[in-house]
């Protein structure tokens, strides 16, 4: 299972990092996310550079994407150039979006009449993409989910876990990382959050 985590300038580092180690947790099943960026290096909100791990076209063949958010995205929304350069399939792969990241999936296409979950302040962005904007912090309906908030980017972590591997390796790779005297309250929390978006069928 590759996974590209797509992350631009101005990168939220919560919700890029979070994603990343988490589903890497799951690397004995196979399963390896990376951060896919248009350059060679990207520095976030807060002023870290990382050096990216993999192209952006490396969404285009990943089994699993993800779309971080950030405080450029709605420039990056509107620049055709760069957003051509990607061409999703999600007849074949699992694709999710944080916060301001669901603008980018919007001007792509790629939630049509799904219902969204994003950030307050991207909120009216997306609404203007003409999304329908849900308040809660997780929505999915086949192979389309968002997440609005800097920590739910832990339900796309767990969707894409439990959707593919299934909740028993889902709730192993969570358990590692829940806090300490709180860990089965937090794997149950969690994947409860996801499991009807996991269950359901995709119509």
């Amino acid at each position: 299972m590759r996974i590209a985590i797509l992350t631009f300038d101005g990168f939220n580092e919560l919700d890029s990092f979070i994603a990343l180690g988490l589903l890497n947790r799951l690397g004995a099943h196979g399963w390896k996310a990376e951060i896919a960026s248009p350059t060679s290096h990207v520095t976030s909100m807060n002023g870290v550079t990382v050096q990216a791990q993999r192209p952006l076209e490396f969404a285009n063949e990943a089994d699993a994407v993800i779309f971080g958010s950030g405080i450029y995205t709605r420039a990056i929304a509107e620049n055709s150039k760069l957003l051509d350069r990607l061409q999703l399939d999600p007849v074949r792969q699992l694709i999710g979006g944080q916060c301001s990241g669901v603008l980018l999936m919007a001007r792509l296409g790629l939630i049509a009449d799904v219902p969204a979950c994003t950030d307050l302040t991207t909120k009216p962005w997306v609404v203007e993409a003409g999304v329908r904007v849900v308040d809660a912090p997780f929505h999915a309906r086949g192979p389309i989910a968002t997440a609005g908030g800097c920590l739910a980017s832990q339900y796309l972590a767990a969707w894409m876990m439990a959707k593919r591997a299934g909740f028993e390796a889902a709730a192993q790779a969570l358990h590692y990382a829940a806090p300490v005297g709180e860990k089965d309250d937090y794997v149950e929390r969690l994947l409860k959050g996801v499991r009807p978006f996991v269950d359901a069928p995709a119509a």
